[in-house]
């Protein structure tokens, strides 16, 4: 009974014919072009979400410098003072504000106080001042007229 189960044919496995390299050339292509518009769909979402990213983070900051101004009773000339207690506060602390972080790109926010406002940038994916689309400078508090 065994060897009769083994001779039966089944007609798929016995085809010895293959792909053409025409068909397989076909395939190629077709393979390629979705690759490449899934891929740039995919980049841009990747680098909508560091801008995202980088907005949250600076927002984190922003409540941060909002906590050190109520304790303060003026925003830090620096940064750091976020982290380290400062010798003009008596109020600092007890712990630190915020642990800053480097930018999605790798670079440190820059930050600028001017009496009773601030304003936090990132430089975005260009690493430099100015530029467009995913590299324009994203800045915090919003600028008024922005379209984002």
């Amino acid at each position: 009974m065994m060897k009769r189960i083994l001779k039966i044919k089944i007609p798929m496995l016995n085809n010895n014919k293959g792909m053409t390299l025409i068909e397989i050339m076909i395939v190629m292509v077709i393979l390629g072009g979705l690759m490449a518009t899934l891929g740039t769909k995919v980049m841009d979402n990747f680098k909508k979400s560091k801008i995202s990213q980088a907005k949250i983070s600076m927002a984190e900051i922003g409540k941060a410098l909002e906590t050190y101004y109520a304790d303060c009773n003026s925003y830090p000339t620096e940064i750091g003072a976020l982290e380290t207690a400062p010798s003009n506060c008596s109020n600092w602390g007890p712990v630190a504000y915020y642990k800053l972080k480097k930018d999605p790109w790798g670079s440190d926010y820059e930050y600028e106080a001017s009496g009773g406002s601030y304003t936090i940038t990132s430089l975005g994916a260009d690493k430099s001042e100015g530029g467009e689309g995913f590299d324009k400078d994203i800045v915090f508090p919003e600028e008024d007229g922005d379209d984002e």
